[in-house]
């Protein structure tokens, strides 16, 4: 029955050891994301919707939007499955918030699947949840070690998708003067409609960097 127990505790302590040679990388995240030319983007640099643009809308809706880059804020969670002494499944749960600094507030919400190497190395994938709707985010990382504190770095990636906005009647204030005389009293404003024409518009592909910290245990 000895001889039981101290095999037992040997192959724990075997295991733990195997187990503990790839890190736990939970902890805060900081970083920056670049967002390409859609409605996302011009949110951050001020226009509320795509409403908002009105009479310039065009075809082509990259003609009067642009990319915006943007910080990031916050933390990452994980477990773990099929733990081994030079790799380790890993589950992700990633929240960030991008904007703060421009006073906005756009929270983003992903949970990835994927191996981390005893190396540091890492690969996950998994949905992502944000403004824009549902999506797939491809991520890779590295863990930087320096001493007991590890820094890992992630690169990750959400395409974007095509959507339409479909063709709309909206109305304008314009001031008339119908004898063509400035001043002389018979001017007044009018409002007017157009038509804004069906455009197609990407949701916004994202590519983020992100640096973490955490004391290794």
């Amino acid at each position: 029955m000895k001889n039981i127990f101290y095999v037992l505790f040997i192959f724990s302590m075997l295991s733990f050891s195997a187990n503990a040679q790839v890190d736990n990388l939970s902890g805060p995240r900081l970083g920056a994301v670049y967002i390409s030319p859609s409605p996302v983007s011009s949110f951050i640099r001020g226009v509320m919707d795509l409403d908002d643009i009105g009479d310039e809308l065009s075809a082509d809706y990259n003609d009067i939007t642009k990319g915006a880059l943007s910080s990031l804020y916050g933390w990452q969670w994980e477990t773990r499955f099929a733990d081994g002494y030079e790799v380790t499944g890993i589950v992700e749960w990633v929240v960030l918030v991008a904007g703060m600094e421009k006073g906005k507030f756009l929270p983003s919400v992903s949970s990835l699947v994927g191996a981390r190497l005893e190396s540091g190395l890492e690969f996950a994938i998994g949905p992502n949840l944000s403004l824009a709707g549902v999506a797939m985010v491809f991520g890779a990382g590295y863990n930087f070690k320096v001493g007991d504190l590890n820094i890992p770095v992630n690169l990750a990636f959400v395409p974007g998708r095509i959507q339409t906005q479909e063709s709309y009647t909206d109305w304008n204030s314009v001031w008339v003067d119908p004898d063509g005389i400035p001043n002389n009293g018979d001017e007044e404003w009018e409002e007017v409609s157009y038509q804004v024409p069906e455009f197609d518009y990407n949701t916004g592909s994202r590519i983020s960097l992100t640096l973490g910290f955490n004391l290794g245990k």
